[in-house]
Protein backbone atom coordinates (compact mmCIF):
# COMPACT_ATOMS: atom_id res chain seq x y z
CA UNK A 1 0.00 0.00 0.00
CA UNK A 2 2.79 2.29 0.89
CA UNK A 3 4.43 1.54 -2.47
CA UNK A 4 1.18 2.28 -4.34
CA UNK A 5 0.83 5.57 -2.55
CA UNK A 6 4.44 6.50 -3.36
CA UNK A 7 3.97 5.71 -7.02
CA UNK A 8 0.72 7.65 -7.07
CA UNK A 9 2.40 10.64 -5.49
CA UNK A 10 5.27 10.50 -7.96
CA UNK A 11 2.85 10.25 -10.82
CA UNK A 12 0.89 13.23 -9.56
CA UNK A 13 4.12 15.20 -9.10
CA UNK A 14 5.23 14.46 -12.66
CA UNK A 15 1.87 15.47 -14.03
CA UNK A 16 2.02 18.72 -12.08
CA UNK A 17 5.47 19.47 -13.46
CA UNK A 18 4.26 18.84 -16.99
CA UNK A 19 1.30 21.14 -16.43
CA UNK A 20 3.53 23.91 -15.18
CA UNK A 21 5.89 23.51 -18.17
CA UNK A 22 2.94 23.66 -20.54
CA UNK A 23 1.64 26.75 -18.79
CA UNK A 24 5.06 28.40 -19.01
CA UNK A 25 5.32 27.53 -22.68
CA UNK A 26 1.85 28.90 -23.27
CA UNK A 27 2.66 32.12 -21.45
CA UNK A 28 6.00 32.60 -23.41
CA UNK A 29 5.44 35.22 -26.13
CA UNK A 30 6.06 34.25 -29.72
CA UNK A 31 8.08 36.37 -32.16
CA UNK A 32 5.98 38.65 -34.26
CA UNK A 33 5.97 37.80 -37.93
CA UNK A 34 4.95 41.32 -38.94
CA UNK A 35 5.94 44.82 -37.96
CA UNK A 36 3.66 47.49 -36.49
CA UNK A 37 2.85 48.72 -39.99
CA UNK A 38 1.96 45.28 -41.22
CA UNK A 39 5.12 44.71 -43.26
CA UNK A 40 6.54 41.16 -43.08
CA UNK A 41 9.58 40.95 -40.79
CA UNK A 42 11.58 38.91 -43.36
CA UNK A 43 11.31 41.69 -45.93
CA UNK A 44 12.41 44.29 -43.38
CA UNK A 45 15.47 42.23 -42.45
CA UNK A 46 16.41 41.69 -46.10
CA UNK A 47 16.08 45.41 -46.83
CA UNK A 48 18.26 46.27 -43.83
CA UNK A 49 20.95 43.81 -44.97
CA UNK A 50 20.80 45.29 -48.46
CA UNK A 51 21.23 48.82 -47.10
CA UNK A 52 24.20 47.71 -44.98
CA UNK A 53 25.85 46.08 -47.97
CA UNK A 54 25.22 49.17 -50.10
CA UNK A 55 26.73 51.44 -47.47
CA UNK A 56 29.82 49.18 -47.23
CA UNK A 57 30.19 49.17 -51.01
CA UNK A 58 29.94 52.95 -51.20
CA UNK A 59 32.51 53.30 -48.40
CA UNK A 60 34.93 50.95 -50.14
CA UNK A 61 34.41 52.71 -53.45
CA UNK A 62 35.07 56.11 -51.90
CA UNK A 63 38.20 54.84 -50.15
CA UNK A 64 39.45 53.30 -53.39
CA UNK A 65 38.88 56.56 -55.30
CA UNK A 66 40.70 58.60 -52.65
CA UNK A 67 43.70 56.26 -52.54
CA UNK A 68 43.85 56.05 -56.35
CA UNK A 69 43.86 59.84 -56.60
CA UNK A 70 46.61 59.99 -53.96
CA UNK A 71 48.70 57.43 -55.86
CA UNK A 72 48.29 59.33 -59.13
CA UNK A 73 49.27 62.57 -57.38
CA UNK A 74 52.42 60.94 -55.97
CA UNK A 75 53.31 59.59 -59.42
CA UNK A 76 52.87 63.06 -60.94
CA UNK A 77 55.05 64.57 -58.20
CA UNK A 78 57.74 61.98 -58.97
CA UNK A 79 57.59 62.64 -62.73
CA UNK A 80 57.38 66.41 -62.46
CA UNK A 81 61.09 67.00 -61.65
CA UNK A 82 62.17 64.77 -64.54
CA UNK A 83 60.02 66.57 -67.09
CA UNK A 84 60.90 69.97 -65.62
CA UNK A 85 64.63 69.26 -65.89
CA UNK A 86 64.34 67.82 -69.40
CA UNK A 87 62.24 70.73 -70.68
CA UNK A 88 64.46 73.38 -69.06
CA UNK A 89 67.67 71.80 -70.36
CA UNK A 90 66.18 71.43 -73.82
CA UNK A 91 65.00 75.05 -73.95
CA UNK A 92 68.34 76.37 -72.76
CA UNK A 93 70.59 74.14 -74.85
CA UNK A 94 68.83 73.44 -78.11
CA UNK A 95 69.94 76.78 -79.60
CA UNK A 96 73.63 75.74 -79.38
CA UNK A 97 73.15 72.43 -81.17
CA UNK A 98 74.51 72.59 -84.71
CA UNK A 99 76.99 70.78 -86.91
CA UNK A 100 79.97 72.73 -85.55
CA UNK A 101 79.04 71.70 -82.03
CA UNK A 102 79.75 68.05 -82.89
CA UNK A 103 82.59 68.43 -85.42
CA UNK A 104 84.84 70.99 -83.74
CA UNK A 105 87.03 70.67 -80.66
CA UNK A 106 87.36 73.12 -77.80
CA UNK A 107 90.62 74.57 -79.08
CA UNK A 108 88.88 75.66 -82.29
CA UNK A 109 87.41 79.02 -81.27
CA UNK A 110 85.28 81.62 -82.97
CA UNK A 111 87.74 84.35 -83.94
CA UNK A 112 84.99 86.80 -84.81
CA UNK A 113 83.66 86.82 -81.25
CA UNK A 114 85.24 86.52 -77.82
CA UNK A 115 87.11 83.30 -78.45
CA UNK A 116 84.19 81.01 -77.66
CA UNK A 117 84.77 77.39 -78.77
CA UNK A 118 82.93 76.38 -81.90
CA UNK A 119 82.10 72.98 -80.45
CA UNK A 120 82.89 70.30 -77.90
CA UNK A 121 83.12 67.29 -80.18
CA UNK A 122 86.37 66.21 -78.55
CA UNK A 123 84.59 65.79 -75.21
CA UNK A 124 81.97 63.55 -76.81
CA UNK A 125 84.74 61.39 -78.26
CA UNK A 126 86.49 61.38 -74.87
CA UNK A 127 83.30 60.31 -73.11
CA UNK A 128 82.87 57.40 -75.52
CA UNK A 129 86.49 56.39 -74.94
CA UNK A 130 86.03 56.51 -71.15
CA UNK A 131 82.86 54.41 -71.36
CA UNK A 132 84.60 51.83 -73.57
CA UNK A 133 87.51 51.52 -71.13
CA UNK A 134 85.06 51.27 -68.21
CA UNK A 135 83.14 48.51 -70.02
CA UNK A 136 86.35 46.57 -70.70
CA UNK A 137 87.21 46.73 -67.00
CA UNK A 138 83.84 46.61 -65.28
CA UNK A 139 81.62 44.38 -67.41
CA UNK A 140 83.70 41.16 -67.25
CA UNK A 141 84.09 41.50 -63.48
CA UNK A 142 80.39 42.17 -63.02
CA UNK A 143 79.29 39.39 -65.36
CA UNK A 144 81.55 36.68 -63.94
CA UNK A 145 80.90 37.62 -60.33
CA UNK A 146 77.15 37.62 -61.00
CA UNK A 147 77.38 34.14 -62.54
CA UNK A 148 79.36 32.93 -59.53
CA UNK A 149 76.82 34.30 -57.04
CA UNK A 150 73.86 32.86 -58.96
CA UNK A 151 75.29 29.39 -59.58
CA UNK A 152 77.70 28.83 -56.68
CA UNK A 153 76.79 31.62 -54.28
CA UNK A 154 76.43 29.72 -51.02
CA UNK A 155 78.56 30.11 -47.95
CA UNK A 156 80.50 32.83 -46.20
CA UNK A 157 82.63 33.87 -49.16
CA UNK A 158 79.57 34.42 -51.37
CA UNK A 159 77.97 36.54 -48.65
CA UNK A 160 81.15 38.62 -48.45
CA UNK A 161 81.06 39.15 -52.23
CA UNK A 162 77.43 40.26 -52.07
CA UNK A 163 78.19 42.61 -49.20
CA UNK A 164 81.13 44.16 -51.06
CA UNK A 165 79.02 44.58 -54.21
CA UNK A 166 76.26 46.30 -52.25
CA UNK A 167 78.75 48.62 -50.55
CA UNK A 168 80.44 49.46 -53.85
CA UNK A 169 77.06 50.17 -55.46
CA UNK A 170 76.41 52.87 -52.86
CA UNK A 171 79.96 54.21 -52.85
CA UNK A 172 80.31 57.97 -53.52
CA UNK A 173 81.73 58.45 -56.98
CA UNK A 174 84.47 60.77 -55.76
CA UNK A 175 85.91 57.91 -53.69
CA UNK A 176 86.24 55.87 -56.88
CA UNK A 177 88.09 58.82 -58.40
CA UNK A 178 90.53 58.90 -55.48
CA UNK A 179 91.13 55.16 -55.83
CA UNK A 180 91.73 55.60 -59.56
CA UNK A 181 94.22 58.36 -58.86
CA UNK A 182 96.11 56.28 -56.30
CA UNK A 183 96.16 53.09 -58.37
CA UNK A 184 96.61 54.35 -61.94
CA UNK A 185 97.58 58.03 -62.04
CA UNK A 186 100.22 57.78 -59.34
CA UNK A 187 101.59 54.60 -60.89
CA UNK A 188 101.92 56.38 -64.25
CA UNK A 189 103.98 59.18 -62.77
CA UNK A 190 101.07 61.55 -62.18
CA UNK A 191 99.83 61.50 -65.76
CA UNK A 192 96.09 61.84 -66.20
CA UNK A 193 94.64 59.45 -68.77
CA UNK A 194 91.50 57.87 -70.12
CA UNK A 195 92.72 54.58 -68.66
CA UNK A 196 92.60 56.03 -65.15
CA UNK A 197 89.17 57.53 -65.77
CA UNK A 198 87.84 54.28 -67.19
CA UNK A 199 89.25 52.38 -64.23
CA UNK A 200 87.40 54.67 -61.80
CA UNK A 201 84.16 54.37 -63.77
CA UNK A 202 84.59 50.59 -63.93
CA UNK A 203 84.64 50.50 -60.12
CA UNK A 204 81.21 52.12 -60.16
CA UNK A 205 79.91 49.91 -62.99
CA UNK A 206 80.63 46.36 -61.91
CA UNK A 207 78.50 46.29 -58.68
CA UNK A 208 75.38 47.20 -60.68
CA UNK A 209 76.11 44.52 -63.26
CA UNK A 210 76.95 41.96 -60.57
CA UNK A 211 73.71 42.22 -58.63
CA UNK A 212 71.52 42.55 -61.74
CA UNK A 213 73.16 39.53 -63.41
CA UNK A 214 72.70 37.44 -60.29
CA UNK A 215 69.00 38.24 -60.10
CA UNK A 216 68.49 37.53 -63.81
CA UNK A 217 70.24 34.16 -63.67
CA UNK A 218 68.18 33.12 -60.66
CA UNK A 219 65.08 33.46 -62.84
CA UNK A 220 66.27 30.65 -65.12
CA UNK A 221 64.25 27.50 -64.24
CA UNK A 222 66.17 24.86 -62.30
CA UNK A 223 64.75 22.18 -64.59
CA UNK A 224 66.94 23.46 -67.44
CA UNK A 225 70.06 22.98 -65.33
CA UNK A 226 68.92 19.55 -64.16
CA UNK A 227 68.14 18.50 -67.73
CA UNK A 228 71.62 19.43 -68.90
CA UNK A 229 73.28 17.67 -65.97
CA UNK A 230 71.11 14.58 -66.57
CA UNK A 231 72.53 14.36 -70.09
CA UNK A 232 76.03 14.18 -68.64
CA UNK A 233 77.05 17.72 -69.60
CA UNK A 234 79.63 19.26 -67.24
CA UNK A 235 78.47 22.02 -64.92
CA UNK A 236 80.50 24.74 -66.62
CA UNK A 237 79.11 23.72 -70.00
CA UNK A 238 75.55 23.84 -68.68
CA UNK A 239 76.15 27.37 -67.42
CA UNK A 240 77.84 28.54 -70.63
CA UNK A 241 75.52 26.81 -73.12
CA UNK A 242 72.15 26.76 -71.37
CA UNK A 243 71.86 29.14 -68.43
CA UNK A 244 73.63 32.21 -69.81
CA UNK A 245 72.00 32.09 -73.30
CA UNK A 246 68.59 31.71 -71.66
CA UNK A 247 69.16 34.87 -69.62
CA UNK A 248 71.06 36.72 -72.37
CA UNK A 249 68.53 39.54 -72.78
CA UNK A 250 68.43 40.17 -69.05
CA UNK A 251 72.23 40.21 -68.88
CA UNK A 252 72.37 42.74 -71.71
CA UNK A 253 69.84 44.85 -69.82
CA UNK A 254 72.00 44.79 -66.69
CA UNK A 255 75.03 45.84 -68.75
CA UNK A 256 73.16 48.77 -70.28
CA UNK A 257 72.05 49.88 -66.82
CA UNK A 258 75.66 49.74 -65.68
CA UNK A 259 76.74 51.89 -68.63
CA UNK A 260 73.97 54.40 -67.92
CA UNK A 261 75.11 54.50 -64.29
CA UNK A 262 78.59 55.81 -65.13
CA UNK A 263 77.98 57.85 -68.29
CA UNK A 264 77.21 61.08 -66.45
CA UNK A 265 79.73 60.81 -63.60
CA UNK A 266 81.91 63.88 -63.12
CA UNK A 267 83.70 63.60 -59.78
CA UNK A 268 85.89 60.58 -60.65
CA UNK A 269 87.14 62.30 -63.81
CA UNK A 270 88.54 65.30 -61.91
CA UNK A 271 91.19 63.05 -60.35
CA UNK A 272 91.80 60.69 -63.26
CA UNK A 273 91.26 61.86 -66.86
CA UNK A 274 91.00 65.59 -66.07
CA UNK A 275 90.52 67.41 -69.39
CA UNK A 276 91.95 67.96 -72.84
CA UNK A 277 90.89 70.60 -75.39
CA UNK A 278 92.22 68.62 -78.37
CA UNK A 279 91.07 65.52 -80.19
CA UNK A 280 92.53 62.43 -78.56
CA UNK A 281 91.75 58.74 -78.89
CA UNK A 282 94.78 57.45 -76.98
CA UNK A 283 93.69 55.94 -73.64
CA UNK A 284 97.12 56.66 -72.14
CA UNK A 285 96.65 60.43 -72.42
CA UNK A 286 94.24 62.88 -70.85
CA UNK A 287 90.92 63.28 -72.63
CA UNK A 288 88.09 65.75 -72.45
CA UNK A 289 84.84 64.42 -71.03
CA UNK A 290 81.35 65.76 -71.51
CA UNK A 291 80.35 65.73 -67.80
CA UNK A 292 83.51 67.56 -66.75
CA UNK A 293 83.11 70.13 -69.55
CA UNK A 294 79.53 70.81 -68.46
CA UNK A 295 80.71 71.34 -64.90
CA UNK A 296 83.55 73.64 -65.95
CA UNK A 297 81.50 75.78 -68.35
CA UNK A 298 78.67 76.17 -65.85
CA UNK A 299 80.83 77.17 -62.88
CA UNK A 300 84.00 78.82 -64.20
CA UNK A 301 82.95 80.75 -67.31
CA UNK A 302 80.99 84.01 -66.91
CA UNK A 303 80.09 84.26 -70.61
CA UNK A 304 76.43 83.20 -71.20
CA UNK A 305 77.53 81.49 -74.43
CA UNK A 306 79.48 78.97 -72.39
CA UNK A 307 76.42 78.38 -70.24
CA UNK A 308 74.33 77.62 -73.31
CA UNK A 309 76.99 75.20 -74.51
CA UNK A 310 76.94 73.55 -71.10
CA UNK A 311 73.16 73.13 -71.37
CA UNK A 312 73.59 71.69 -74.86
CA UNK A 313 76.09 69.16 -73.52
CA UNK A 314 73.73 68.33 -70.67
CA UNK A 315 70.94 67.78 -73.20
CA UNK A 316 73.11 65.30 -75.09
CA UNK A 317 74.05 63.54 -71.86
CA UNK A 318 70.43 63.28 -70.70
CA UNK A 319 69.44 61.97 -74.11
CA UNK A 320 72.12 59.27 -74.02
CA UNK A 321 71.12 58.12 -70.54
CA UNK A 322 67.41 58.08 -71.42
CA UNK A 323 68.15 56.19 -74.64
CA UNK A 324 70.16 53.53 -72.79
CA UNK A 325 67.37 53.06 -70.25
CA UNK A 326 64.74 52.82 -72.98
CA UNK A 327 66.78 50.19 -74.83
CA UNK A 328 67.20 48.23 -71.61
CA UNK A 329 63.47 48.33 -70.91
CA UNK A 330 62.67 47.33 -74.50
CA UNK A 331 64.97 44.32 -74.30
CA UNK A 332 63.49 43.30 -70.94
CA UNK A 333 59.93 43.65 -72.26
CA UNK A 334 60.72 41.49 -75.29
CA UNK A 335 62.20 38.89 -72.97
CA UNK A 336 59.07 38.85 -70.80
CA UNK A 337 56.79 38.61 -73.84
CA UNK A 338 58.93 35.81 -75.25
CA UNK A 339 58.50 33.81 -72.03
CA UNK A 340 54.75 34.30 -72.01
Amino acid sequence: MIGDKGSALSTDGAMGTVDRVVQVQVKRPTAAKTTAGGTPRAKVDAAQVQRTRLQGYRRRKTTNAVMLAFAVLCAMIALLPLFAIAIYVAVQGVSSLNLDFFTHAQYQVDTSGFGVPLGIGNTILGTLLLVVVACVIGLPIGLLSGIYLAEFGRGRFANIVRFVADVMAGLPSIVAGLVGYAVVVAAMGGNFSALAGGFALGLLMFPVVTRATEEVLRLVPTSLREGGLALGIPRWRVIASIVVPTAASGIVTSMLLGVARVTGETAPLIFTSFSNSYWNANPLHAVGALPYTIYYYATNEPDPTYHKMAFAGALILVGVVVLLNLIARLIFRQRVQGRT
